[in-house]
């Protein structure tokens, strides 16, 4: 009888999520809409990966239940999935969310509940600085971004001109602070800034602005459909200004929808090539991933599930949400050729940068920052 009341005090104890053989994990991200590509990239790859741990007995004798949920990248569809994953589903903890915005509305959510917010798809400093307890990040920041892209834009010509089209939100807020910051460390200025409405594809108006001065770059801060709409328009209106983008534009997808208007295009990413064989996580990935659905988001989504997996395994057999917060804090581990680390002061897992050109309808990479 003494040791069913210890069991019983150990069910009572446990946090919401950890049952006999599963952990349930949350993801609400993008799944429809017009920035769906990311969210369906970054789940497939964290599915591929957690379904060959699952296969394999799982974590710790428990399997991994991703319960996704579709946010359309709306924030009020963010807050309303966000508490359905924690009312009723009761998950462990929160992963691959997708977006600045979403982002926003989400981790308020988690902090007051203590919950795990883990790996977003997003480089915003917010998420980044001050650190907060529940959150943590693998990819770089969009200041990481934002100063490999101006100084590519730079190179060769200090005095260049450059401009801003961004979302009008948080995300081009958040993609704005860098190129600014970047612009200042070179004593630069920005030549002009236009915005567009999020999940639209509504580019006239920033558009005309551009062909009236036209710059030497545009950096753009959005997703892939406007970017494709925005190059097929200019490109017919003959404006010859480069074109950057960061890598939450949707690399894959943004040559889908652009075509031969999307070449030329540099991109900053976070991952290393999917293609490039001799990077050891990139081996594995493409062992457990088919070609067809090899790109940078399914990549990044495989990399956070080994990281998450990582850090549940350190939880023992008994894991709590304290456990996972200390383990990862307490996480140094390599993934194919480059060190991730977190510790208590700092939540953000690696800073690397690459760029990309797109040529031929392929992301090529250029070099490493």
């Amino acid at each position: 009888m003494a040791w069913m009341l210890v069991a019983a005090c150990a069910a009572c104890r446990a946090d919401n999520g950890v049952e006999p053989g599963v952990i349930r994990i949350g993801m609400a991200n993008a799944l429809s809409g017009p920035a769906a590509g990311l969210g369906l990239q970054l789940r497939a790859g964290a599915h591929a990966y957690l379904d060959k741990i699952n296969a394999a007995g799982g974590v710790n004798g428990r399997r991994i239940n991703l319960v996704s949920m579709d946010d359309a990248y709306d924030p009020q569809q963010t807050v309303a999935a966000t508490r359905t994953l924690l009312d009723v589903h009761k998950v462990f903890a929160l992963f691959g969310y997708v977006g600045t915005p979403t982002s926003t509305a989400a981790v308020p959510l988690a902090v007051q509940r203590g919950v795990p917010y883990l790996f977003p798809f997003s480089g915003a400093e917010f998420l980044r600085h001050p650190v907060q307890p529940v959150v943590f990040n693998l990819r770089a920041s969009y200041y990481d971004e934002a100063e490999a892209l101006v100084a590519q834009a730079t190179a060769g010509h200090a005095e260049a001109r450059i401009a801003l089209f961004l979302q009008d939100d948080e995300f081009g807020e958040a993609g704005k602070a860098g190129v600014l910051r970047a612009l200042q460390k070179r004593n630069l200025k920005l030549a002009q800034e236009v915005r567009f409405q999020r999940n639209t594809i509504d580019v006239s108006a920033g558009l005309d602005k551009l062909l009236r001065q036209p710059p030497d770059t545009v950096i753009f801060i959005g997703t892939y459909r406007p970017l494709a709409m925005l190059l097929r328009r200019a490109r017919s209106a003959g404006l010859k200004s480069r074109f950057m983008a960061v890598s939450f534009t949707g690399t894959s997808e943004l040559i889908k929808h652009a075509g031969v208007d999307g070449e030329g295009v540099i991109l900053s990413q976070v991952m290393p090539s999917p293609s490039d064989a001799s990077d050891p996580l990139v081996r594995q990935y493409q062992a457990d991933v088919v070609p067809a659905a090899r790109n940078y988001g399914s990549l990044e989504g495989y990399a956070d599930a080994m990281l998450l997996v990582e850090a549940l395994r350190r939880c023992g057999n008994a894991p709590t949400r304290e456990h996972l917060l200390k383990a990862l804090e307490q996480l140094r581990m390599t993934l194919g050729e480059n060190q991730v680390s977190f510790s208590a002061h700092e939540h953000q897992g690696w800073n690397r940068v690459y760029l990309t050109q797109v040529q031929d309808g392929t992301a090529v990479p250029l070099r490493p920052h």
